[in-house]
């Protein structure tokens, strides 16, 4: 896969540096998380895709025809395709280590590709992912995990946050969970265990 399968913003690492991935929410764009990504790891290089779907003009990484209901053979695609983005950009640029932070849809489709794609990235930022159906994970899953979400989220209940978290040990995960009590926002007691978590090792 090309490394311009996708609209993409490119700040390369250079020798030696973390690789940062960012995906961002539905009507969202690729520069939707550079200022988060400067909180959280400051210094990392940073490609960030913009999706090439179009909801009613709001950018999506995947199809879906209903709210929480995905059209499962276009995120069959759009896993693909997102995966052969990222291996193209680690091949061209060689980082120290490989990062990636999602929200939202962003997460959908990070979490999608982690589960296809077990160890292609070090460690990954999953906030407040949906994903409503049982994941086919190709193996014991390598990346380290830190999953966000918010208990009244009305967009990705909570019921299925801790369904995904189960889905996520039972695959061996190193997951780390971290709550709020509001809703599909971001909290800065996220990017502070964000921050932490995506430290390179």
């Amino acid at each position: 896969m090309s490394i311009q399968a996708y609209e993409h913003i490119l700040e390369p690492a250079g020798p030696g540096k973390p690789l940062l991935f960012l995906f961002h929410g539905t009507g969202g764009d690729q520069r939707q998380l550079l200022d988060l990504a400067e909180d959280v790891m400051p210094g990392a290089g940073i490609v960030s895709p913009r999706g090439d779907i179009s909801e009613h003009g709001a950018a999506r990484f995947f199809k879906r025809t209903g709210e929480g209901v995905y059209d499962m053979n276009d995120l069959a695609r759009a896993t693909a395709k997102m995966a052969g983005f990222v291996k193209a950009h680690v091949e061209q640029q060689r980082p120290d280590g490989v990062y990636g932070l999602g929200y939202s849809n962003g997460a959908n489709i990070l979490a999608s590709v982690i589960f296809q794609e077990t160890a292609l990235f070090d460690a990954a930022v999953i906030m407040h992912p949906l994903i409503p159906f049982e994941p086919q994970i190709a193996g014991p899953i390598g990346t380290r995990l830190l999953l966000t979400a918010g208990r009244t989220d009305p967009i990705c209940p909570a019921v299925l946050t801790h369904r995904l978290v189960s889905y996520l040990e039972s695959a061996g995960a190193a997951l780390e969970v971290e709550w709020h009590e509001g809703g599909h926002e971001v909290r800065p007691s996220e990017l502070e265990t964000a921050k932490r978590f995506l430290e390179p090792l």
